[in-house]
C-alpha cells in the first residue's frame, strides 16, 4: 500500500517539485519534493540536503524537518538510509565520476518527505501582508537562531534568501524553517566553522557576499545573505528575477537602470557607504541600523558571526517607535 497520497503541486525549482501529500497511516499532511537524479550536478544537489538535513534531524523548530527520504529506482522505493549497499552508493558513484551510473532504464529520483509548511515561502507570506515592526522582529530572531543552530553543527547553508525560507502557522505566531540545503556543505572536523575556508562561489547573485564572488569566503557569507534579507524585509525592498519574473526580497545598489547585487557592489568599492535605511528614515531605529551594517561589512573580519547576532538580535528595537520618556 502506498505511504503517500500526493494531492497537488505547491512548487517549482530548477532542481525538482513540491507536492503536499498526505501520510496514509497518521492522516498528517506532509510536503515531498521530488529530486530526479538523472545528472551529476542534481545527485550532488540532493545528496547535500539530505546529509545536512539528516545531520540536524529534528534538533531546531527553524530548520525544516526532514520526515525521511526515499530512493527511487524504477518501479521499487525504498528509505535512502536502507538503499546504502546499491542505490545511496551508485549515487555517490555519480557524483564522484560526473557522469551517471545508473541505467538509464531504472530512471532514480530522491524523495525528500519534509514537514508542510502552510504559508509558502517567507517570500510569499511577506509580500501578501503589510509591513510589521513585531512580525519582522520575530522573524529576525528566528533566522539569526537557526543560521547560529546550523553554523555550531557545522553547517554551511550558502542559499539563504527569503524563497529558500518557508513558514508555518505556529501556536504563538508564524514559524520560519529554513529549507534548501542543495547548495549547503557539511564541514568535516573540529575547529571553528568560521575560519574554515571555502572556495566554490556558489548562492543566489543578489545575496551573495563580496568575497563569495571572489571564491573564498567562511560561513560569514550566511551572516551576509541573512543582511540582505533583514534589510530588504524591514522596507520591504524587491526586485524581479530575471528567470522566473518573480518579485523577489532583496536589497542591490541602482547604477543607472542596472540593479547591482550588495556583494558585487562591495566588491568592487569595499569603501561604499551603504545607504540604510534607503527609503525612509523614520521606518528604521538606528540600533537596527547599526546592526545591519554590521552584517553587512564587506570584509569578512569585521562582520558579526551568527553567533554574535543571535545574541544582538535580542537587544535589537524593530521599528517600534520609543516613547519619549
Amino acid at each position: 500500500e502506498a505511504k503517500y497520497s500526493v494531492l497537488r503541486e505547491v512548487g517549482r525549482g530548477s532542481y525538482g517539485v513540491v507536492y503536499e501529500a498526505i501520510a496514509n497511516r497518521t492522516k498528517r499532511r506532509v510536503a515531498v519534493k521530488r529530486m530526479p537524479c538523472h545528472v551529476p550536478e542534481n545527485v550532488e544537489l540532493a545528496l547535500q540536503e539530505f546529509w545536512a538535513l539528516q545531520s540536524v534531524q529534528r534538533q531546531h523548530r527553524n530548520v525544516l524537518q526532514l520526515e525521511e527520504c526515499i530512493l527511487q529506482r524504477g518501479r521499487l522505493f525504498q528509505p535512502l538510509e536502507k538503499a546504502r549497499s546499491g542505490g545511496h552508493l551508485l549515487l555517490v558513484e555519480t557524483c564522484l565520476k560526473g557522469r551517471s551510473c545508473v541505467e538509464p532504464r531504472s530512471a532514480c529520483s530522491l524523495w525528500f518527505v519534509t514537514e508542510f509548511c502552510e504559508g509558502g515561502t517567507m517570500n510569499e507570506f511577506l509580500l501578501a501582508r503589510g509591513p510589521d515592526a513585531r512580525l519582522n522582529g520575530s522573524f529576525m530572531r528566528q533566522l539569526s537562531s537557526a543560521v547560529a543552530f546550523l553554523h555550531r553543527n557545522r553547517i554551511v547553508h550558502r542559499d539563504l534568501k527569503a524563497d529558500n525560507i518557508l513558514v508555518a502557522h505556529g501556536h504563538a505566531g508564524p514559524v520560519v524553517k529554513v529549507a534548501d540545503f542543495g547548495l549547503s556543505k557539511v564541514c568535516r572536523g573540529g575547529g571553528n566553522v568560521n575560519q574554515l575556508c571555502l572556495s566554490s562561489a556558489c548562492g543566489s547573485n543578489f545575496y551573495m557576499a563580496p568575497e563569495v564572488w571572489e571564491g573564498h569566503y567562511t560561513a560569514k557569507a550566511d551572516v551576509f545573505a541573512l543582511g540582505v534579507i533583514f534589510w530588504a524585509m524591514v522596507e520591504r525592498i524587491t526586485f524581479r528575477d530575471g528567470d522566473t519574473e518573480k518579485e523577489l526580497l532583496g536589497t542591490y545598489i541602482c547604477q543607472g537602470k542596472e540593479l547591482i547585487p550588495l556583494g558585487e557592489a562591495l566588491l568592487e568599492n569595499p569603501n561604499l557607504k551603504l545607504q540604510i535605511p534607503l527609503k525612509n528614515k523614520e521606518s528604521m531605529p538606528e540600533d537596527l541600523c547599526q546592526l545591519l551594517r554590521h552584517m553587512l561589512a564587506s570584509n569578512p573580519r569585521e562582520r558579526l558571526d551568527a553567533f554574535q547576532l543571535e545574541v544582538r538580535i535580542r537587544r535589537i528595537s524593530y521599528g517600534k517607535k520609543r516613547q519619549r520618556s
